[in-house]
């Protein structure tokens, strides 16, 4: 397998870009899964929301921080809810953000990207502020395995800007970042579709700088989040994409919280919880469904 042309064909047969990013707040999730604050609980909500997604989204992205805080029994849910979704035909992109020197990095791609890993994802995301050289162990073991990388460049938050928007020789150092991956980028090109299994975190928040991330990175895949409850609108979330056979692609859309805690999920039975998840699911994908034909 070779995860852009997997993850893209996935999009084009779904027909929407959505992610849907499985951040378990212990204090958010309703008592029906468990005792708040258990990995127990952690574990039901995150498959649940696996079972309600699976077939109508091209991937999932556990965040790593919210079943790291449990221990080594976070880690155990972690890996029940990766398993659950590769099963069901879900690609699995960890967001980890890992970045390291030497065979501290070599140990990070083993654990998560080696075709034996003890928790075995399709894709993570990286940090690159060690330099290139920290990013090798992962592209290496994404060529052999065809996994995915993510790379951060222009990221959501409000205080990205303070060191992302510096200028050097009047250019951001978010676009140097950009820049900068376009080898690599060529590198883990697809055969079958040509998009690189090297993709780039563009936030929806700052849809300016999409193009300038996308001049650089013709064939890289966006990994958006800052759509939805961080703010970001639909348009403005493809707005680096590029037309493709059955309308605008080139990217995959996050949604965490606007779809894992939306109005009506948090009391009544399971019916009414799946209804308000379904809702959510709905609304995302259709908006951003259309902003891919409008585009």
């Amino acid at each position: 397998m070779h995860f852009a042309d997997e993850l893209i064909t996935r999009v084009r047969e779904l027909g929407n870009p959505l992610c849907v990013g499985i951040d378990p707040y212990l204090d958010r999730i309703p008592e029906r899964f468990g005792a708040r604050g258990s990995a127990e609980a952690v574990e039901a909500f995150g498959c649940a929301i696996v079972d309600r997604v699976a077939g109508r989204v091209p991937v999932v992205k556990p965040q790593i921080a919210f079943f790291e805080q449990l221990g080594w029994q976070g880690m155990r849910a972690l890996d029940a809810v990766v398993r659950r979704a590769r099963a069901a035909g879900l690609l699995v992109l960890l967001d980890a953000k890992r970045g390291d020197i030497g065979s501290t990095a070599d140990g990070y791609a083993a654990a998560y990207l080696a075709a034996d890993a003890p928790i075995e994802v399709d894709a993570i995301t990286l940090n690159p502020y060690l330099g290139l050289d920290t990013l090798e162990p992962f592209a290496k073991a994404a060529a052999e395995n065809g996994r995915g990388l993510f790379v951060l460049s222009k990221t959501s938050n409000p205080g990205s800007g303070d060191l992302q928007d510096l200028e050097v020789e009047g250019t951001p150092v978010y676009e140097r970042v950009a820049a900068s991956l376009a080898p690599l980028c060529k590198r883990l090109a697809g055969p079958e579709t040509g998009w690189s299994s090297l993709g780039v975190v563009v936030g929806a928040t700052w849809p300016g700088q999409h193009e300038a991330v996308r001049k650089h990175l013709p064939n890289a895949v966006l990994l958006v989040p800052g759509y939805g409850a961080q703010g970001g609108g639909a348009a403005d979330a493809v707005r680096g994409f590029v037309p493709g056979p059955n309308g605008m692609e080139g990217g995959i859309v996050n949604s965490s919280r606007g779809v894992l805690y939306p109005d009506g999920a948090e009391g009544g039975d399971g019916k009414s919880w799946e209804r308000a998840i379904d809702g959510a699911l709905d609304r995302a994908i259709d908006e951003l469904s259309a902003a891919t034909r409008a585009a």
